[in-house]
């Protein structure tokens, strides 16, 4: 192991940020808290998504990142967020962000081993520099976390994204469905027709509306659909495009409280977003649609999940508005997603 012999109390993680992407770092932060079982582990995070750690067993102490805006401003707040790390007496930092910013932090933090990947021109401020192979992300991210733990001699295994909810929050997430008129006994499907990125990963929100149509009238469901402020007008026009009942939930809960409902959907359909990642790292059935991004880089990472992709040659581009025809998603059908919803329910009850 490189640190074999050195001895490591304190260490700190700079986490992506973003929800997609946290989420599939928490295999690495698993196995980090594994090779160093008695030592303290600190996360630095984006306030954003401060709400998927909180609860994460490995996580000791969260430490919000709060540096926003430009110029002075954001000087300010990473001369005081190095000074907090200061403070703490740090002995190891795990970057899994790739930032300059991480590395720069870490360094003015005090912190004596920097470890993460040599990238953006940060290399002269690791101790410990890993670099990518091939130039980039091979393969799906959570083995790209898990990547910069096996170059300096750490343990790993295989394992896919898992959240943790408090008792209090599933409890709040109950109290709310039913107050929504949503019983215990309710079969629930979820639905995620957003995705902050653009509108390229976005399947159309009428097509979400029949899927979710067909479940509540087949299968009597009780439908929510999920998302952020930002995509309040994508679950209303999911709202209006229904000819059954439905209860928005955009832009109305904050991402612990919809960590908790979700936890509660028997099924999720969505596109490749952040709702992906953490309906998959809950357990949830889900059917997640890929249009201009790559499932296998970034696809869901459970048992029970369903990729639709259609292999349209300019996919995936990674764009975030198609400049041609969007046919990577325009040639995905209501009833092809609705049967991969059949097939993963019988799937799921066998």
């Amino acid at each position: 192991m490189a640190f074999s012999g050195v001895e490591i109390k304190k260490i700190l993680v700079r986490m992506p940020n973003w929800i997609g992407d946290v989420i599939m770092a928490l295999p690495a932060l698993e196995a980090l808290k594994s090779n160093f079982p008695s030592s303290s582990l600190s996360v630095l995070a984006r306030p954003w998504v401060k709400d998927i750690l909180e609860t994460h067993p490995a996580v000791d102490l969260l430490l919000p990142y709060n540096s926003t805006g430009r110029g002075l401003s954001r000087l300010k707040g990473i001369v005081g967020t190095a000074r907090v790390l200061r403070r703490e007496k740090f002995d190891l930092a795990i970057l899994f962000q790739n930032a300059f910013e991480a590395a720069l932090l870490s360094a003015m933090g005090g912190i004596r081993y920097r470890v993460g990947y040599d990238t953006d021109g940060r290399g002269v401020l690791l101790t410990h520099k890993v670099r990518r192979k091939g130039g980039g992300p091979k393969g799906h991210h959570v083995e790209y976390y898990m990547e910069i733990l096996k170059e300096i001699g750490l343990t790993v295994t295989k394992s896919d994204p898992k959240l943790y909810i408090s008792r209090g929050q599933a409890e709040r997430a109950r109290e709310l469905l039913i107050r929504e008129g949503i019983p215990d006994d309710k079969l629930i499907v979820g639905i995620g027709p957003g995705a902050i990125y653009g509108e390229a990963k976005r399947w159309p929100a009428e097509r979400f509306a029949e899927v979710a149509d067909r479940a509540a009238n087949t299968w009597g469901a009780s439908v929510i659909i999920l998302g952020s402020e930002k995509e309040i007008g994508i679950g209303n026009t999911v709202l209006r495009s229904m000819k059954s009942n439905a209860t928005n939930f955009c832009g109305r809960l904050s991402l612990r409280a919809s960590v908790g409902v979700l936890s509660f959907c028997d099924y999720f359909v969505t596109n490749d977003s952040g709702l992906m990642h953490i309906a998959a790292a809950l357990g949830v059935p889900t059917i997640a649609i890929f249009g201009s991004t790559d499932p296998v880089a970034t696809g869901p990472r459970s048992p029970k999940a369903i990729v639709i992709k259609h292999q349209i040659p300019c996919a995936p581009c990674f764009k975030r508005v198609c400049p041609t025809d969007f046919q990577c998603m325009l040639s995905i059908k209501t009833d092809e997603v609705w049967k991969s919803l059949v097939r993963l329910r019988e799937e799921v009850m066998k």
